[in-house]
């Protein structure tokens, strides 16, 4: 973008209310880590940034305090999820911060919020942001104790009342949670700055030293160690192998003895990622999305067989009639797009009389980057075949493509000797060649491309030669 455009921007951001760039913030963010539009992205958040943290007039001096919800809720960032896939332990749902937010101001504590707020505006207006954190502390305290009592004092019926009042079951279902964690944000704090920042090795030693860590008592209440166990899982780069802390606790890999301990929490967070990542490989796989395939595959497959291999779990219990489902739905998913793609491509290179191929007929270059990419497809399933329970249709399905892909392209080179129908035929070469290019490598795909070169060069030469 110029100069202008970038002011123009610049000046639009800067009249968005301070939600709405939050907002925008946080999207911008969740784009760059799922690695989509990153250029935009990027560009725009640098100017979002500026804005917002008011780097052109003086960061240092002027604090952020436009939104005190994300500055009291600041701790819960790392487990906030969105959408409406059901959440695990050590999650919470973003959408419930807002009616927590709104009780604490109306009944849960709105004397600690309007002494916050004061806090707040005093902070604008001295443009200095030393009492701000020491509020943010007193008030994220105060949050944490008006939960407690909200949740815990009173007859049943008369809790239930109280806590209708604050928002849907989901809602209730999180306050718990957003109270823990505000209680314990020192003890997690503390853990985060332990932790390296990836692991990519989770052995023996790395575990210990987790395992250190962790021993914490206010890290081992109930409803605080999910949270702790879903700190070190953001670290790893194998999440799944989180359940190797359950194993060390148990000193078994028993299942029976890792659920009897409070770490058995582990599986159930590694199954439901696991799930979770198989319900979006469902997804894009019916939208037509390849882009993130492989990854979703590798993080299935190494996911599944670590389980499998480093718990010893029984095929009817809970735990193992999970992974069970999680691999039939996996199956499920994969076998009905594996075994459509031969039709794809027969329709693309299946051979025509002269008399069935139209004056102006053209092949849509734009399904055969599409076949091209469910060809890949099948490779990268070949690849993770085994354990997602795809092993028969996935040979089977990429031996015919190999087959059929030979076959029809040397047919179709040949072809190109006949003059009727030659310029469907090139079309019809150039996707057979692309298709070459993805099942047996671009030596191969070169080799038919020069014979079709060939083949074109040969027909004409007696022709000239008959003209003279």
């Amino acid at each position: 973008m110029n100069q202008a455009s970038t002011e123009r921007l610049r000046e639009y951001l800067a009249q968005l209310p301070p939600q709405s760039q939050a907002l925008l913030m946080r999207e911008f963010e969740r784009a760059l880590e799922r690695g989509e539009d990153t250029i935009v992205a990027t560009f725009v958040l640098e100017q979002l940034r500026t804005i917002v943290r008011g780097a052109e007039e003086d960061e240092d001096v002027r604090p952020r305090t436009e939104d005190p919800a994300r500055l009291l809720f600041r701790p819960l960032e790392p487990f906030l999820v969105d959408g409406n896939f059901p959440i695990r332990p050590g999650q919470i749902r973003r959408a419930s911060l807002a009616p927590v937010w709104q009780w604490l101001g109306r009944d849960g504590a709105a004397g600690p919020v309007r002494e916050f707020e004061a806090a707040l505006a005093a902070a604008r207006e001295t443009g200095t942001a030393a009492g701000v954190e020491p509020a943010v502390r007193k008030l994220q305290f105060a949050a944490a104790q008006a939960i407690v009592t909200v949740t815990t004092s009173g007859s049943p019926d008369e809790r239930h009342r109280v806590l209708a009042r604050i928002g849907a079951p989901s809602v209730i279902e999180d306050l718990l949670a957003i109270g823990a964690v505000l209680q314990a944000r020192e003890a997690l704090e503390t853990l985060g700055s332990k932790l390296p920042g990836y692991l990519r090795m989770f052995g023996d030693s790395q575990i210990v030293s987790t395992v250190a860590s962790l021993n914490v008592p206010s890290l081992q209440a109930p409803q605080v160690l999910p949270f702790a166990l879903s700190l070190v899982m953001q670290r790893l780069t194998a999440p799944w192998q989180i359940i190797r802390l359950a194993v060390k606790m148990a000193a078994s890999d028993d299942e029976i003895r890792v659920a009897a301990t409070p770490y058995g929490v582990a599986v159930t967070i590694a199954l439901h990622d696991l799930y979770f990542v198989a319900a979006c490989l469902r997804t894009d796989i019916r939208r037509g999305h390849f882009e993130q395939i492989a990854d979703q595959l590798k993080t299935l497959h190494d996911g599944v067989r670590g389980l499998r291999t480093e718990l010893d779990l029984r095929n009817d219990s809970a735990w193992g009639k999970q992974l069970a489902s999680i691999r039939a739905d996996i199956s499920n998913s994969l076998q009905s797009e594996i075994e459509s793609v031969p039709g794809r491509v027969r329709r693309i290179l299946r051979q025509r009389a002269d008399k069935d191929i139209p004056a102006s007929g053209k092949v849509d270059m734009m399904e055969v980057e599409e076949t091209a990419g469910l060809i890949d497809f099948v490779a990268v399933c070949r690849t993770y075949a085994s354990e997602l329970a795809i092993n028969e249709v996935t040979l089977r399905t990429y031996s015919d493509l190999q087959h059929y892909v030979e076959q029809s392209t040397e047919a179709l080179v040949q072809s190109l000797r006949n003059e009727k129908g030659r310029a469907y035929r090139q079309q019809q070469v150039k996707a057979a060649v692309r298709f070459c290019e993805v099942l047996f490598g671009t030596d191969y795909a070169a080799l038919m491309s020069r014979a079709a070169e060939n083949a074109l060069a040969g027909d004409r030469k007696p022709a000239k030669a008959g003209q003279k």
